[in-house]
Formats: C-alpha cells, structure tokens, sequence
C-alpha cells in the first residue's frame, strides 16, 4: 500500500519512508524546494531552516524538561538558520545558467 503523507515529496510504501522527486525536472520546470535533500536527489534549489540546527535546538530543549522545566513555560521558537543549496547538474540539465551571485551566497553547492 502507498500512501502521500502531507509532503508529496514523500510516500510511505510498506514500512518504509521513500522520497520522491516529483519530474519537474523531466518538463523541464525547474523548482525550489525547503529541503536540502530534495536538491541532493536532484532538485534545483532549496532554501529553508537548518534541519540540524533545529534538532540541535531541540535537544536543549529536551535537556531543560528533563531538568524539570515545565514544557508549557518555554518558548516557540522559530527556525534562526537558513541554508541555500544550489544543484549545478540540475541546472545545466534543465539549460540554466546560475548567476554567480546566487553561487557566491549558497551555503552548499552540488556541481
């Protein structure tokens, strides 16, 4: 059985996750996406939070509630880091030429 969970990136197929890219690449459509993994199975740009920045947050988080801290007393935070990923094989593949100042600002480039 395969499901589409909230993330059409992504499909549970039996007890697995899978990530799925969807063939924006293949119409030549090029994306961008909030995940740097997307852009690593062959996106074309991803800007959004810091996934590891986040679950290291987290953790103190955790190490305060274990502390005793009440859950319900600490604050919302919101993401603080972003990252910007660029995927140059993408880009040759769908015929774009990435401005260098984009290149210039990328946490990461995929060549």
């Amino acid at each position: 059985m395969n499901t589409i969970g909230a993330a059409p990136l992504c499909s549970r197929s039996g007890d697995r996750f899978v990530r799925r890219l969807p063939s924006y690449s293949k119409h030549k459509l090029p994306a961008v996406y909030s995940d740097r993994f997307n852009v690593i199975d062959g996106g074309l740009i991803s800007y959004g939070p810091d996934r590891i920045d986040q679950f290291r947050r987290a953790a103190g988080y955790i190490d305060r509630i274990l502390k005793g801290e009440r859950a319900v007393d600490l604050p919302v935070q919101a993401p603080t880091k972003f990252a910007l990923v660029v995927n140059l094989r993408a880009a040759k593949a769908l015929g774009l030429d990435i401005p260098p100042t984009l290149l210039a600002q990328a946490d990461e480039v995929i060549e």
